[in-house]
């Protein structure tokens, strides 16, 4: 089959002839049919980002497609199935906490690498080998819309912090980051679970323009100027009077700790706040927050890496509800041929809503 190929890092893709995935027990081969292109790509595949990927490798995290194959233990998926294809694969020799590989992406640990061995190639192919719980059926679609429909995959990150935070239907949520890709998918799931209000800050204003349009009210917008003090005042007057209950971190390793620690400070008593985000990841300052702060005010602070095993299920169905509109998203599609130029659109065009996607 084709495939786009990463040899070695700072090399573009390139375009190979692969093996079929050979099918498994617990194993699922998929068409792809459109599969997500992370606005960061091209710096993982530089090599800036110093993910944990072992190469020559297929990259691409996540997909949308139609099964073409099942292992002898399904028992609900058949082939023609439209599914989402989850790339958060756990290793399933042990339950309490198993090692982890981002499919076509990255790896936790030394774990992460030996799982990556048999689950690291990614979607930018025309077929993609996945464990069967990692193939989430999606119900009937148009083959149009399946570009549109890899928008799970971006908002499956947001998701999964939403759910650590334990985010209740009514609670204003604070969006850190909320100008860049994920954190704009961020506050569209917010929205989706029920949030009354979201806090979007940032420092591109075409961004937070952009928000206003799309959510009205509902999302309070707030321009950083880089001064803590200044920048948590505001994001405090954009909840309206109401408290800040939860908030969710998503700025990337670019950024450094003081605009973290300005949001965080927003919660209230008793608030939470969930730590997803690259901040620190490439070197630099760590994120101090006040001991007497944190304690006085039983503030809870958590990391998150991506989200539990039920989260695609239950994403997809707040998409087919409705709650989740994925008709806000603007879809670019590229041809596998055209992955390279994918890679650089991708980077391109990083702001909220703007989903690159490969069509095998």
């Amino acid at each position: 089959m084709k495939a786009a190929v990463l040899t070695e890092f700072g090399s573009p893709l390139s375009m190979k002839r692969v093996p079929e995935p050979v099918l498994g027990s617990g194993e699922v081969v998929v068409d792809v049919v459109a599969a997500p292109v992370l606005p960061y790509a091209a710096e993982v595949f530089a090599g800036a980002r110093r993910y944990l990927l072992t190469l020559p490798v297929t990259p691409g995290a996540g997909a949308v497609g139609r099964v073409r194959a099942c292992g002898p233990d399904a028992t609900k998926l058949a082939p023609g199935d439209w599914v989402l294809c989850d790339p958060t694969v756990r290793a399933r020799d042990d339950a309490l906490t198993p090692d982890i590989t981002l499919q076509g992406l990255s790896a936790r640990g030394e774990g992460g690498l030996l799982l990556q061995r048999h689950f690291g190639q990614g979607s930018f192919a025309e077929r993609l080998l996945v464990p069967t719980e990692n193939a989430v059926p999606l119900g009937p679609l148009d083959p149009a819309e399946a570009g549109r429909w890899s928008a799970l995959c971006l908002c499956l990150v947001p998701y999964g912090g939403l759910l650590a935070g334990g985010l209740q239907p009514g609670e204003t949520v604070l969006v850190s980051g909320a100008t860049g890709n994920f954190g704009g998918a961020a506050v569209a799931v917010a929205l989706a679970m029920g949030a009354a209000r979201v806090i979007a800050p940032g420092r591109n204003e075409r961004a937070l323009a952009a928000l206003e349009r799309r959510f009205g009210e509902r999302a309070g917008t707030v321009r950083l100027t880089g001064d803590a003090d200044q920048d948590r005042e505001r994001m405090v007057a954009a909840a309206g009077g109401a408290p800040v209950d939860l908030v969710l971190d998503l700025l990337p390793p670019q950024a450094g700790t003081v605009p973290v620690r300005a949001a965080a400070m927003t919660v209230r008593e008793r608030g939470r706040v969930v730590l997803m985000g690259g901040v620190g990841m490439l070197g630099g300052d760590d994120l101090a927050l006040p001991y007497p702060w944190l304690m006085r005010n039983s503030v809870t602070v958590r990391g998150q890496w991506m989200y539990p095993r039920d989260a695609p299920v239950r994403l997809a169905a707040l998409a087919r509800s409705g709650l989740l509109d994925l008709g806000r998203f603007d879809v670019t599609e590229f041809t596998l041929d055209d992955a390279p130029a994918a890679v650089a659109h991708a980077a391109e065009h990083a702001e909220p809503f703007h989903l690159t996607v490969i069509r095998p």
